[in-house]
């Protein structure tokens, strides 16, 4: 019986090593990712959300390799993917592929939208020219675009265009998990929308698995069967996108929740944002990443690391010592 995770993270690290002085030496480490984990199934979104320079899009880039992972395991289809180089990797990109957020800088401006789409065909030698032609006819079907925009370029479309581009490219291998590094978040609120169902609906027919990297909580629970929260490089609390929303139990989430704009001006929130500023992941607190901003701190945040743990039978995990205790309403 095959395993119901497409995707298993442990302790995933990824440490930038910063250098400086006269002879160029390290003289500090950036802890961007400081023990990730988590699992995907077949055919579910994670929605992956926190902070801008929590370390959302480092995890998405490090489980692609585009980055080389300091530690940890990744399995992929029950492959640890950490390991491999040359044609492997290259053989991976078969089964997972990334939508960028910046859907201008991802597209070669220099190549038609026929040439870009056709790319991934011609990099795994897959079909004759005839039929990779054919193909791009599909996948330009598939996203909403005409068949002419074979012959332009990436600057002729607007950005939710290219962003359809982009999704094009991405699912032309079929891949069964995409990565989305905030792909709606540089594009108009009105063009929001429709990008998010054309991915609900390519999802619904090709059964990919998204892992949704974004900031934004709104978008987070239109798309994501279940929701990671990260503050400062670690996973705080993950559980059922309704389970998160209804019952936040770490503070960081909790805060995170209370803070999403009600769109009725007549009713008013009672809402008291954090304190203080994020650490510098130069330099993070060595126990609990949340303890310079947390209302609750004790002495034990000081000293001891917070491990995700499940609090119930139904999959809800929290990284506080105090978990389950706390009952703080949502401010």
């Amino acid at each position: 019986m095959s395993d119901p995770m497409l995707l298993k993270v442990d302790d995933l690290k990824m440490h930038f090593p910063v250098h400086g002085g006269i002879f160029y030496r390290q003289i500090a480490t950036v802890f961007a990712v400081d023990g990730v984990s988590f699992a995907l199934p077949h055919g579910k979104t994670l929605g992956l959300v926190g902070e801008s320079g929590c370390g959302k899009s480092t995890v998405g880039r490090a489980l692609l390799r585009l980055y080389d992972p300091t530690d940890g395991q990744v399995l992929f289809d029950e492959r640890d993917i950490t390991e491999l180089k040359g044609e492997q990797l290259r053989e991976l990109r078969l089964g997972m592929q990334m939508i960028f957020q910046d859907p201008f800088e991802s597209l070669n401006p220099r190549h038609t939208i026929g040439d870009i789409l056709e790319e991934p065909f011609i990099i795994h030698q897959m079909g004759s020219p005839a039929e990779r032609r054919a193909k791009v006819l599909e996948l330009l079907d598939k996203v909403g675009m005409p068949a002419d925009a074979v012959h332009k370029y990436p600057h002729e479309f607007s950005g939710g265009q290219r962003q359809r581009i982009g999704i094009a490219r991405s699912i032309a291998l079929k891949p069964k998990l995409i990565i989305c590094d905030e792909p709606v978040s540089a594009l108009d609120v009105s063009i929001q929308s429709q990008i998010l169902n054309l991915l609900l609906d390519l999802q619904q027919e090709m059964g990919m698995a998204y892992l949704f990297i974004a900031h934004d909580l709104s978008v987070i629970k239109h798309v994501s069967d279940q929701i990671a929260v990260m503050y400062l490089g670690r996973v705080v609390e993950i559980a059922d996108s309704e389970d998160m929303y209804a019952n936040p139990q770490h503070p960081y989430t909790q805060a995170l929740i209370a803070s999403i704009p009600v769109p009725d001006p007549r009713q008013r929130k009672d809402f008291k944002p954090l304190q203080g500023e994020v650490p510098s992941p130069l330099n993070p607190p060595p126990a609990c990443h949340f303890v310079d901003r947390c209302a609750y701190v004790q002495e034990i945040c000081h000293r001891e690391k917070p491990m995700l743990r499940s609090l119930e039978d139904d999959g809800h995990q929290v990284a506080c010592h105090f978990a389950g205790e706390l009952r703080a309403s949502q401010r």
